[in-house]
C-alpha cells in the first residue's frame, strides 16, 4: 500500500472519528434521549439536535468521509480496507477519554492492543514481503 493510499484511508477513518466525537457532544447538549418524553418531547429534542453545530459537524465529517473512504476503495481491496475502521476504535477510545472523561480500564486497553496488532497485520498483508 503506497502512502497516498494509506492517507486517503486514514482520512476516511479520522474523520469518521471526528464524527462520532461530534455526534456525542451534540447528544450530550440535550442529555439521555427518552423515549417517553412523549411525541412533543422527541420533536423539541429533534429540533434541539438538528441545529446543534456538533451534529451538524459529525454530519459533515461523515460526508467528507465517505468521498475520502470512496477514493480509497478505489486504490486498495476491501478486505484491506474494511480493517482499518478499527483505527476509528483506538482514536474513539482515547478522544473520549481525554474530552469526556470515559473510562480506559485495563480491559479496554488490551483490545486498543489487539485492535493495533490486527491493524498492522491486514496492513502488511496489502504488500507482503
Amino acid at each position: 500500500m503506497n502512502a497516498s493510499t494509506l492517507i486517503w484511508l486514514m482520512s476516511g477513518v479520522l474523520l469518521n472519528a471526528a464524527a462520532q466525537l461530534m455526534l456525542k457532544a451534540g447528544a450530550s447538549s440535550v442529555g439521555a434521549i427518552s423515549m417517553s418524553a412523549g411525541a412533543s418531547g422527541l420533536w423539541r429534542t429533534g429540533l434541539q439536535l438538528a441545529v446543534h453545530p456538533g451534529i451538524l459537524g459529525g454530519l459533515a465529517c461523515y460526508v467528507v468521509s465517505v468521498v475520502a473512504w470512496i477514493v480509497a476503495l478505489s486504490r486498495v481491496d476491501v478486505s484491506v480496507a474494511y480493517p482499518m475502521l478499527s483505527i476509528g476504535y483506538v482514536v474513539n477510545a482515547l478522544l473520549a477519554w481525554w474530552l469526556f472523561g470515559e473510562a480506559l480500564n485495563p480491559q479496554r486497553w488490551v483490545g486498543i492492543a489487539v485492535i493495533i496488532v490486527g491493524v498492522v497485520l491486514v496492513a502488511r498483508s496489502a504488500n507482503p514481503s
